[in-house]
């Protein structure tokens, strides 16, 4: 992974310096909470529902041994002993001091880590597939082009203030996972026809109170020009991107205001200033950053272990686990692992310190000493043996880190929601917590298989729950909280967003409301059919009719008793 360099330290120890003067002053009386509103903000510092929350990045999800550690360290001493992961890579600690934050940034710095761009109308956290550099169907590994545009983008004068937020998300594989069509821009790695790497550039997607999926502005961008053409399409953003309604300042707004014709022809005309100019990346430049990011010490395996291949046949628990939390690797004999943060009773993406402190065992012992999070809110070990998973699923088993259900219903996105979000409609925790409790049966979740469940608790939509197959959303109706549901919704190269069934549910009313969809599921599915197929091939009617059939029946009895002698 990217270590950092003198220069490196030195900005991040000059942005903390200027961060504890900020907040020595917000003491005294210096700076009004208006004033020191925006301070805090660019040093990813909100003030909750309870409490502060600090948002500490973790760029393209990459996690060191070491600073999980520091993780843990920070939860025990200035939190209440937990962090969660959020849906963009990030950690977050929901109780620190506000005058603790510098000494937290203090001590992250030492292990490089920051807060900084992880709030406020700036370039945000750029993200990527939990599995680059390992996945077998990765085209090219996009962690280098990642640090770059991370280094390109931190503290550019020009993007410091946006209209709004600016997320950038990146794939490098055939099987997109890094939701890329649903973010400002979303970037397609391939290769062209003499092998050389280009971008596939989609720009105006994202969820949120308008869920639009992203349009492609241009085809095949060399890659030297990355930077150049970014910054092209991030002019033509600030120019004419909304600062006088919040809700309508993003950049997908803009392209559908302008349509993406005209849209990407204001760039190109934009790009025709820039490129080829200081800012086009050289292949010695991509070269020193791609150092950071080479294969660590394979070991020359075999493409199956034969001891794994037993363990499998011997413990059924074992080969559960394997089916689930297991996934290929582009090297024999390798796999990569899912550390499940999704077992019953726990506010999905929440980690312990003990369990951060034991992860970086775990990626100390199976892993190269790194981790990743992934934006399904888990922890990612890349480089596990073959012969070895056996030995990590009994450890990560003693930590509740293994539970079987990767892909599966009751491994939820879900934000934090009302529990600790001053934005939020809803809580969301509660509900992922009860449809926990009604699905434990692992054979039944086993039997449904892939089925993605993801829950927000406002429109802001920091839960996905536009692109799960199943969605819950948090509404407020007349001060009391309430859930609508959507279906059909889905990831990858074909992402699209869900379908509304209907009114929205108390929540007490959901759990059912879930059981029922997956009832009609069950039902008409045919053999090897997933959730979507079936979804796809008979429509949303059957599940409409079904979940609302007790409304449907009550309306029919008032009907037949109002009727006249």
């Amino acid at each position: 992974m990217y270590r950092y360099d003198n220069h490196d330290f030195a900005l991040v120890r000059e942005r903390v310096a200027q961060f504890r003067d900020q907040v020595a002053r917000w003491q005294s009386g210096e700076l009004t909470d208006e004033e020191f509103r925006p301070l805090r903000l660019q040093n990813g510092l909100y003030v909750q529902r309870h409490a502060p929350m600090l948002r500490i990045a973790v760029p393209y999800a990459m996690l060191s041994s070491a600073q999980l550690r520091a993780l843990a360290h920070v939860a025990r001493t200035w939190d209440k002993g937990y962090g969660h992961f959020t849906t963009r890579h990030n950690i977050q600690f929901n109780w620190p001091r506000i005058e603790d934050c510098p000494d937290i940034l203090e001590y992250l710095a030492n292990v490089e880590m920051h807060a900084i761009q992880t709030s406020g109308n700036c370039i945000r956290n750029v993200t990527t597939d939990q599995f680059a550099g390992v996945a077998p169907d990765e085209i090219i590994d996009p962690r280098p082009l990642a640090e770059i545009l991370r280094q390109w983008s931190t503290f550019h004068p020009e993007f410091a203030f946006l209209p709004r937020k600016f997320k950038i998300a990146i794939s490098g594989t055939r099987e997109d996972r890094a939701l890329t069509w649903f973010h400002d821009v979303g970037l397609h790695l391939n290769l062209d026809a003499t092998g050389e790497p280009g971008f596939r550039v989609i720009v105006g997607g994202g969820l949120g109170r308008t869920p639009i999926r992203g349009e492609v502005v241009r085809e095949n961008l060399p890659w030297q020009h990355i930077l150049t053409y970014l910054e092209a399409i991030l002019r033509v953003y600030n120019l004419h991107g909304r600062r006088d309604n919040a809700y309508k300042a993003r950049i997908k707004i803009l392209v559908q205001a302008l349509g993406v014709e005209e849209f990407a022809r204001q760039v190109e005309a934009e790009w025709a200033h820039l490129k080829d100019g200081p800012a086009t990346l050289t292949r010695e430049e991509y070269d020193r950053v791609k150092a950071h990011f080479g294969a660590p010490a394979y070991r020359s395996l075999p493409p199956e272990d034969a001891g794994f291949a037993a363990r499998k046949a011997d413990d059924p628990a074992f080969a559960r686990w394997v089916a689930r939390c297991v996934h290929g690797h582009k090297v024999a004999g390798y796999a990569a692992v899912t550390l499940s943060l999704k077992a019953p009773g726990q506010a999905p993406g929440d980690i312990t310190a003990t369990q951060m402190e034991a992860a970086a065992r775990l990626a100390d012992e199976f892993s190269f000493g790194e981790a990743r999070s992934s934006h399904e809110q888990n922890l990612i070990l890349a480089d596990v043996e073959q012969g070895r998973l056996h030995a990590l699923w009994l450890a990560a088993r003693e930590l509740g880190l293994a539970t079987p259900s990767v892909g599966l219903l009751t491994d939820m996105i879900c934000c934090p929601g009302g529990d600790f979000c001053d934005l939020a409609n809803a809580k969301s925790i509660p509900i992922a917590n009860a449809i926990q409790e009604r699905f434990q049966d692992l054979d039944y979740l086993f039997d449904l298989g892939d089925l993605d469940l993801n829950i927000s608790g406002c429109m802001n939509a920091c839960g996905h729950h536009h692109v799960g197959h199943i969605g819950i959303l948090g509404v407020d109706k007349n001060d009391a909280e309430f859930y609508q549901i959507t279906l059909g919704g889905r990831q990858g190269s074909q992402a699209r967003t869900g379908k509304v069934i209907g009114p929205s549910f108390a929540a007490a009313a959901v759990p059912d409301a879930v059981e029922k969809i997956i009832g009609v599921y069950l039902a008409h599915r045919h053999p090897d059919e997933t959730f979507l197929d079936t979804f796809d091939r008979i429509g949303v009617e059957p599940f409409k009719n079904k979940v609302y059939e007790d409304r449907a029946h009550g309306r029919a009895k008032t009907a037949t008793t109002e009727q006249p002698a």
